[in-house]
């Protein structure tokens, strides 16, 4: 039995009637649309590559232990491969309309946590593709490898007949309980034997005492954060509704604004992101000077030998982005100055190894813990921005080409909207979900973040020429 990590249990308890903790994505591709059962027939060949779609979350009687995965002996593909269609000509608004209410539904626990929608009728002849995952399953960086093993890089690419598959016996309740006892005996012991031993224990006081050190000199900085005043009118309960829309920017043109002005293109896409808050806001009758809105940024902690595990690898910073600010250059300069610290501190730090202490915490009180932490959340942030890296390549389903991507990122503990961005080829897309009832407004925000990249291409154009 493969036991689920603390991190994906911890996704997996917060999973609520309002709070759907699935990630997805919508991908368009040309046309025609390739017939339903070439879909079905596709994804059964593929699913050897991903045996993890073909097994559900089990419960451990009393909480002994986090959930484990077992095969499900009642398997059927129609039903997570689903065939839906939108009005002729169907264009952008209809496609995110319909994006939104199908990735607002909460998948069903009892059986493996995705679904996949073919969608026809765009305008142009194109067709989209629209995928669900549940969080506890896949993180952003485990996506986008399980999206190149499910898409062909190549448009003639053939593929296997669809295999048979017999499942493993399910496990009796008491097999898995028991397993759980023996796990909970013998890996805090494995872990305590791998601690260092006397001859390396002065060097690893050192190591200590400076991470000690870097972290302190952290804490003013962070401390001065968190007592920013913040856009505390974002937060608020969560509604069952979704709302979603999306904007693009050209990776050429954030590149630009990074070599005119410094900084990375991810301090660049999150001062674009810093103006459509900014937007939002002043319509509102919300802006203040001193403002910021505070958005939990992950950072994945996966090293280059765990690529195609299916598991979370995520680490998290939170950054002010400082929507008072009416200057986009003093913007930029605000952003990048954070992530700067905060790559100091995560250099200083082991991340890996804090995340793993979540094997210590038991079971009952990790569900309890991640419950809290959703709860309480609106006291940490208004927002979480993350930044997937896709493709730099063609992907194809079919021989259809993919045109464009956007990436679906939960909402959760009243931080009532999230931004998923993701790039592919030569094009870096803004995915917004918000909630139905908190953001009717949500198009200004789609609007002021591509605003925002506007104004930052013109401050590096004149930074070139001056």
């Amino acid at each position: 039995m493969d036991r689920l990590s603390p991190t994906d249990a911890g996704f997996y308890y917060a999973e609520s009637e309002n709070t759907p903790l699935h990630v997805g994505s919508v991908s368009v591709f040309e046309g025609p649309a390739p017939s339903y059962g070439d879909v079905v027939r596709l994804l059964l060949s593929k699913l050897p590559l991903v045996p993890r779609y073909r097994q559900r979350v089990r419960q451990v009687p009393m909480q002994l232990g986090r959930p484990v995965w077992v095969d499900d002996p009642h398997f059927q593909i129609l039903y997570h491969v689903r065939h839906t269609a939108v009005p002729r000509p169907g264009g952008d608004e209809q496609l995110r309309n319909l994006a939104g209410r199908l990735l607002g539904q909460r998948l069903d626990l009892a059986k493996p946590l995705w679904e996949l929608y073919l969608v026809e009728g765009l305008e142009n002849g194109r067709w989209a593709l629209i995928s669900k995952v549940h969080h506890c399953m896949v993180d952003g960086v485990a996506g986008t490898d399980l999206m190149q093993l499910v898409f062909d890089l190549t448009p003639d690419a053939t593929h296997p007949e669809p295999e048979d598959w017999t499942p493993q016996r399910i496990p009796s309740s008491l097999s898995v309980a028991a397993g759980a006892v023996q796990d909970a005996v013998t890996h805090p012991m494995r872990q305590f034997t791998r601690l260092p031993g006397a001859g390396s224990l002065t060097q690893a006081s050192r190591d200590a005492l400076r991470t000690s050190r870097r972290l302190a000199a952290g804490i003013p900085a962070a401390a001065r954060r968190v007592t920013s005043p913040a856009a505390r009118s974002l937060n608020g309960p969560i509604g069952p509704h979704r709302r979603w829309a999306w904007t693009e920017a050209q990776l050429a043109e954030l590149k630009g604004i990074r070599k005119a002005l410094g900084g990375t293109v991810n301090d660049v896409v999150l001062a674009g992101i810093t103006r459509g808050f900014r937007d939002l806001l002043e319509r509102r009758g919300d802006l203040r000077e001193e403002l910021v809105v505070r958005s939990m940024v992950p950072v994945s902690v996966r090293q280059a030998g765990e690529r195609n595990t299916l598991d979370n690898r995520i680490s998290a910073v939170f950054v002010d982005l400082p929507v008072g600010e009416p200057d986009p250059v003093q913007r930029l300069a605000s952003v990048r100055r954070q992530m700067d610290e905060h790559k100091k501190t995560l250099a200083a730090v082991d991340a890996r190894s804090i995340i793993a202490m979540g094997d210590f915490v038991a079971p009952t009180l990790l569900s309890l813990g991640v419950r809290a932490a959703l709860a309480t959340g609106q006291v940490l942030g208004q927002t979480v921005t993350t930044n997937v890296p896709g493709p730099r390549v063609p992907l194809y389903v079919l021989g259809r080409r993919m045109c464009s991507a956007h990436a679906y990122v939960p909402i959760a503990g009243g931080m009532r909207v999230s931004i998923g961005i993701f790039s592919y080829l030569d094009t870096m897309t803004f995915g917004i979900n918000a909630d139905f009832d908190a953001f009717p407004d949500v198009d200004v925000l789609a609007t002021g973040i591509r605003r925002g990249v506007d104004e930052l291409v013109a401050a590096a154009r004149n930074a070139a020429s001056a």
